[in-house]
């Protein structure tokens, strides 16, 4: 095997007006959940796989217990407005130099499909587990910061503060060598689990930039779930905080233990 290999599923491709959004996981699975509910949603057709042994050394298992080696995907949903291209996958690297090389490869890819805007998704920390409709925006081009506003994205001065980890942010940086405009979009999440409520909101967002309409139904059921669980834990908090402290052990009692 390659150090990268890229299947090709549909040869030919012709895009109209091809936009990339990338939804790998991260933060809270948001860009992953937001992309893969508009890959099903829109009835996407796959474009290519792409394998590298630069992803966990890992195989899937499906309920028939065949195995499926981890990879990436890129699929085409056509809309009125744009062709978005869908990155989606299992993994992003597990060392620095696959994430460049993969960056790379995805902006080559990008470069043969046309594309000249590209939107990386993914989830902001808060810590919190409080829900905030909030999406939160980072531009490699200033001039896209008063569009997206008008879409609902905010922009916070020096956030996020310690930058932007991983593909979503390093695609970013790349795409300023190759003359690409590209924009970050990040739903507010804990951080602590998987968070299909804040993917709903940046899906709301996504929805507003392509003038698409697309059923929440199934976020929505997942998101009531993730509320219940993350009821659970925050009466487990409350619980701990009122708990007594306790006293620390002194230099007499240690004579107790056995």
């Amino acid at each position: 095997m390659k150090e990268i290999e890229v299947i090709r599923i549909k040869e030919d491709v012709q895009l109209n007006n091809p936009v990339l959004i990338v939804g790998l996981p991260g933060v809270g699975h948001v860009g992953k959940l937001v992309a893969e509910h508009l890959v099903e949603e829109l009835e996407a057709e796959k474009l290519l796989e792409i394998y590298s042994h630069h992803f966990p050394p890992q195989v899937l298992v499906d309920e028939n217990s065949e195995i499926q080696l981890v990879n990436n995907e890129m699929f085409v949903c056509h809309t009125e407005k744009h062709d978005i291209v869908a990155l989606i996958g299992d993994h992003q690297s597990s060392s620095t130099e696959g994430h460049y090389k993969l960056c790379t490869l995805y902006l080559d890819l990008a470069m043969e499909f046309g594309i000249e805007r590209i939107y990386t998704l993914g989830g902001f920390p808060t810590g919190q587990l409080t829900y905030s409709d909030e999406v939160l925006g980072a531009v490699n081009n200033i001039e896209l910061v008063e569009e997206l506003k008008e879409y609902g994205v905010n922009f916070k001065e020096n956030e996020p503060g310690g930058g932007i980890v991983g593909a979503s942010g390093l695609l970013l940086g790349l795409c300023k060598f190759k003359n690409i405009d590209a924009a970050c979009l990040m739903g507010l999440t804990s951080g602590y689990l998987v968070d299909p409520k804040s993917a709903q909101s940046l899906l709301k967002v996504i929805c507003k930039i392509f003038n698409i309409d697309i059923d929440v139904g199934p976020l929505e059921e997942r998101a009531k779930e993730m509320e219940k669980i993350v009821a659970r834990l925050k009466e487990v908090e409350q619980q701990q905080k009122g708990m007594p402290e306790v006293s620390p052990v002194k230099d007499d009692d240690l004579r107790y233990i056995g």
